[in-house]
């Protein structure tokens, strides 16, 4: 188990470099093969009409007068060891790990990021809660009652919740929670500081991804549950002269929750690496929302420190859904 687990885990750094690699070279090698020089490049985050020792003063302090290579490798070393930046007349340390300073305000981006992890993390996890038990409930009763009343109705809001895009229900759900029902608050608070409140406000938001996420979730369980519920296994534990309750939870439903692991793992991981629509609908500032104005800005420290923090989330759970397959059938670990 332990040698499975170093060898996923050496697997998932080799990824992350290799998803680093991609996403540096889309960002600063592919404008230099479009055709844009250096003083193109650093023309973009200077005012108007600057002269040309503007243009090598921003263009030596940003780094883009360096081969592409160069820059990639002091991108890895300062995540690893730090770095130093030239801030106008001054130089400024950043300590490990170094995503690099923002190309318009000037600030590190890793302390950014991490001060909207916690944000983020508590809009996903908590939408993650939601939705992975209103799905695996709904689908388990659709799935034991087919063609029913349940079922229908279940399904019905499925359909709903895949169909209806979060602009829309976000909206809805602000017009309804905190308009006509104003009992949830619009400023987020951090779970330290009011767990009450925390919960108030992020709740509309947390409704809002659930409905979206448990229809797939309730659709992915009815489908595992009848085909699991129909094998031989279930026929000869109620044989056995086992309750009905433990045919359905220790048996049907343990079976059919290996793709919902799966699918869980990474939805969780997509999210955490920052749900853009919900924040911005939401006004929550999270990863999402400092994805967007890396993008509006176009910010390239800020658009790499995002992408590579949603892939190192993807990649994390990915690593644990594997141990967890390794955990439950050993046959995994062989293969």
């Amino acid at each position: 188990m332990i040698s499975y687990i170093l060898r996923r885990t050496f697997a998932a750094v080799i990824l992350l470099l290799v998803v680093s690699a991609v996403t540096f070279a889309i960002f600063f090698l592919l404008p230099r093969l479009a055709g844009q020089t250096a003083d193109q490049l650093a023309q973009q985050y200077i005012g108007k009409s600057p002269s040309k020792a503007d243009i090598a003063a921003v263009k030596h302090n940003l780094g883009l007068d360096q081969p592409v290579y160069v820059q990639y490798w002091h991108f890895i070393k300062g995540i690893v060891a730090g770095a130093d930046y030239s801030i106008g007349p001054t130089t400024v340390h950043c300590d490990a790990p170094c995503f690099g300073y923002s190309f318009k305000n000037h600030q590190a981006v890793w302390p950014e990021l991490t001060s909207r992890i916690p944000i983020t993390l508590s809009l996903a996890v908590g939408a993650a809660a939601l939705w992975l038990v209103s799905g695996v409930v709904a689908g388990v009763i659709s799935a034991l009652k087919p063609r029913s009343i349940y079922d229908r109705a279940f399904m019905g809001i499925a359909l709903a919740g895949v169909s209806l895009p979060m602009f829309f229900t976000g909206n809805l759900a602000i017009l309804l929670f905190r308009f006509q029902l104003p009992l949830f608050g619009s400023d987020y608070v951090p779970f330290t500081e009011n767990p009450s409140q925390w919960a108030n406000t992020l709740f509309p938001a947390w409704c809002s991804l659930a409905l979206l996420y448990s229809a797939i979730y309730a659709r992915l369980t009815r489908s595992g549950m009848l085909e699991t519920m129909s094998e031989d296994f279930i026929r000869t534990a109620r044989a056995k002269g086992l309750g009905e309750r433990k045919v359905v939870v220790r048996h049907g439903l343990r079976a059919a929750l290996t793709p919902i692991i799966t699918v869980f793992g990474m939805d969780l991981g997509l999210l955490l690496g920052g749900a853009v629509i919900t924040e911005y609908v939401f006004s929550l500032p999270g990863i999402g929302q400092y994805a967007v104005q890396g993008i509006t800005d176009n910010d390239l420290p800020k658009i790499l420190g995002v992408t590579l923090l949603a892939a190192f989330f993807v990649v994390i759970a990915n690593l644990v859904v594997d141990v967890l397959y390794a955990a439950a059938d050993p046959r995994v670990r062989l293969s």
